[in-house]
């Protein structure tokens, strides 16, 4: 990725464990060097249901707004499959030496059959713990267990037990609270939408364990990481060599990226793929850049992203009061998907953002760098001019644009809340220039007032960070302009707009 000016922009998937015989493993992400850690550590995988842990979902309760006001809906949340211990009998699928147990896993097809998925200890084991009135979830960044060291988490909100929660976002507005001054650079906290299926691939062999144990998970990488895809272990051509471990497989879907940022940067950004629904890739429908097949595949990796320090406005999102957007405070985040022609049935023609905070209304940036008129939100042509200006390849435009992100939002898609550090690029993308080989003055390379180096890097960021955290609260969704209504039903008084 060090060789293309766009960003890379959903966290690994890659975790790790370490078992001790008789007792629930602690896991641990890939993203930490097993040298550091001076402990056996094996890795999780697996498709069926575990006997050994129970689960148990946190409840997060989210409002569904109209112009009559917000109702509360009783919702939980469950983590990730890859952050889970899988074993066969208590003993592990994979192994410490980043591979796969033959005894349990001689074919992708067998080992999905053999090893099962545990229950998680949310508070204890992975540091995400829900509030008093279960409308907020807070992820900590380094949590300690009996066992072992977790970093990390992504967490998918339910509908009921075994079925994730499909937001349909066209002609509708998302809306939650976060707090990211915790967040130093190097770390994202991260709100996004991806394409998986409500079950989690779900079949009645292969994988039973389904949503109810975080499975399923697909972005617009297309990830080679996922221990299993579609009810198989993604065994074939395992290569262990790089960090995280990756299969012959990938998994692709459509990506709406609502919110990935720290406390010095943040950027929104669609992703679209050719293909609806998740897709099992391999060969050059993955589109892997080191390949030389970034573009061939079904799924836009680069995005259109509107980061407002890389649009120019460097003043706008920061720490302390000289920022139009204080992020030593918490905020509230408003995103609008509006259609051509104002309808449920129309084209996804912009996607719009503004903030509250302080009893201020904020605007978004202005897109300053694309000179006058260049708008404050994200439309195809917006995502015209910025390729131009940056010398980037349109492969949005290649994709379908926002027409077809709007099919992946009719179709329906599951929200992700997550917190994560990056061992590709240390979240360079995100918060300080990059590409690295390219002079920071260039238009684009620089995306954030981070320097970048041994600071960003996540052996650096665990040791000296380990109490950052992220809180996302009050999630709401809605009609246009019905989340941020008083609870009459009025939009707020007493608002300033800026």
């Amino acid at each position: 990725l060090k060789d293309i000016a766009t960003p890379f922009e959903v966290e690994p998937a890659h975790i790790q464990i370490q078992f001790v015989p008789t007792a629930m493993s602690v896991l641990v992400s890939t993203l930490l060097p097993l040298s550091l850690l001076g402990l056996q550590v094996l890795e999780a995988a697996g498709q069926q249901q575990g006997t050994q842990q129970p689960e148990v979902h946190p409840e997060l309760w989210l409002q569904e707004c109209t112009a009559s006001g917000c109702e509360k809906h009783n919702r939980s949340i469950v983590l990730d499959a890859n952050w889970r211990w899988v074993n066969k009998g208590g003993q592990n699928c994979y192994t410490d030496q980043d591979t796969w147990d033959p005894t349990f896993c001689s074919d992708p097809a067998a080992c999905a059959l053999t090893c099962a998925l545990e229950g998680a200890d949310y508070a204890s084991t992975y540091g995400v713990t829900t509030d008093k009135s279960n409308d907020g979830v807070n992820l900590t960044f380094v949590t300690k267990g009996s066992y072992g060291t977790n970093y990390g988490s992504r967490l998918y909100v339910m509908d009921s037990e075994d079925t994730y929660s499909m937001f349909k976002l066209k002609n509708r507005e998302f809306t939650f609270d976060v707090d990211v001054s915790s967040l130093p650079c190097g770390l994202n906290g991260a709100v996004y939408f991806v394409e998986m299926d409500s079950h989690g691939d779900l079949d009645g062999q292969g994988n039973t364990a389904g949503a109810k144990y975080g499975t399923g998970y697909c972005d617009a990488q297309c990830p080679h990481d996922i221990k299993f895809i579609k009810g198989e272990a993604n065994l074939l051509k395992w290569n262990n060599t790089p960090v995280p471990p990756v299969g012959h497989f990938g998994i692709c879907c459509s990506e709406m990226d609502i919110w990935e940022a720290n406390s010095r940067a943040t950027a929104y950004t669609p992703h679209t793929c050719s293909e609806l629904g998740s897709t099992k890739c391999e060969g050059s429908v993955c589109g892997d850049t080191a390949k030389g097949e970034r573009y061939s595949g079904v799924c836009d990796k680069d995005g259109c992203d509107f980061n407002p320090y890389r649009m120019g406005v460097k003043s706008f999102y920061g720490e302390g009061a000289n920022f139009t957007v204080d992020t030593s405070r918490p905020m509230t985040v408003v995103t609008q998907f509006l259609t051509h022609n104002g309808t449920d049935a129309g084209d996804l023609s912009e996607v719009k953002r503004f903030y509250m905070q302080d009893g201020k209304v904020i605007e978004n940036s202005e897109a300053t760098i694309l000179g006058p008129g260049a708008g404050s939100s994200i439309t195809d042509e917006f995502c015209s001019k910025q390729k131009a200006k940056f010398g980037d390849r349109n492969d949005f435009a290649a994709k379908g644009a926002l027409k077809q992100m709007g099919e992946a939002l009719d179709h329906g898609m599951v929200l992700v809340l997550s917190l994560w550090d990056d061992t590709e690029v240390n979240m360079l993308w995100l918060d300080s220039a990059y590409p690295t080989d390219q002079p920071a003055d260039r238009p684009g390379v620089e995306r954030g007032p981070c320097p970048g180096g041994a600071a960003s890097e996540p052996k650096y960021l665990r040791s000296t960070f380990p109490k950052s955290h992220v809180t996302y609260s009050h999630i709401k969704v809605g009609t246009i302009g019905s989340t941020t209504q008083d609870g009459s039903g009025r939009r707020m008084d007493g608002f300033e707009y800026v």
